[in-house]
């Protein structure tokens, strides 16, 4: 399955549009993406070679897909992963999760992981222990950070916020602007349901966590409020 899947995606190249997403994804000598190859795809025609092929692709399959180089392939692969999870039972949910765990070397750009890491392992730890994420937000990898902050975008949507919160202020201090864009996004998210306990959190660190994670953070106040956090005059 994995050449039908890989001959469907290579018929589909578009070089002009590989460059652009080459420089949008940051790949150049040092950049955050250094390495990934794109072939110019459109989300939806991804989405669609997903749809077409997930029921039939098995592990082997999509571990080659996430093997590769291939930006798309990974996104075909992780595509894959969201639309078999949603349809499986308890039992196929927990190897999707763990086979997801063990690729987060190949979940190497912040679109792959926020297509993925709420809809799969937010998903799956909903009613489970969430140390697994604890561990994900220490470690070097930035991409394996972002996976333990946006996984708990699952849980915001079910008014559920201690572990984003908790796992906000772990990586507070982190050095990585991908990093301070995911943390104040999913602070945006706490208000948007409840923007009392969002500030209460940003009441503490808004002074010192970094100035793009405050941005994002309180993007939907009113225009006063705003100006007064940026001002530092809360």
């Amino acid at each position: 399955m994995f050449n039908k899947i890989r001959k469907d995606l290579n018929k589909l190249e578009n070089p002009e549009k590989a460059e652009i997403l080459a420089r949008f994804f940051k790949t150049g000598k040092g950049e955050y993406g250094e390495g990934d190859i794109f072939l110019g795809l459109v989300s939806q025609k991804i989405k669609d070679i997903a749809r077409k092929y997930y029921q039939k692709a098995d592990f082997k399959d999509l571990q080659k897909l996430l093997d590769s180089k291939i930006h798309e392939y990974r996104m075909t692969a992780l595509r894959t992963l969201v639309l078999k999870y949603e349809k499986g039972s308890k039992k196929e949910k927990k190897k999707i999760f763990n086979f997801y765990l063990k690729n987060t070397k190949n979940i190497n750009n912040w679109d792959l992981i926020d297509l993925s890491a709420p809809n799969i392992v937010g998903d799956y730890l909903l009613n489970e222990n969430k140390a697994v994420l604890y561990k994900l937000a220490k470690p070097k990898s930035i991409w394996e950070k972002r996976i333990s902050i946006l996984s708990t975008f699952r849980f915001i949507k079910e008014n559920d916020f201690k572990d984003a919160l908790r796992i906000s202020k772990i990586l507070l201090n982190d050095d990585h602007d991908l990093i301070h864009k995911a943390v104040g996004w999913m602070l945006r998210e706490i208000g948007k349901r409840d923007q009392k306990i969002e500030e209460k959190f940003l009441k503490k660190y808004y002074k010192t966590m970094p100035r793009t994670m405050l941005r994002y953070a309180i993007e939907r106040f009113e225009e006063n409020k705003r100006q007064k956090y940026l001002k530092g005059k809360i």
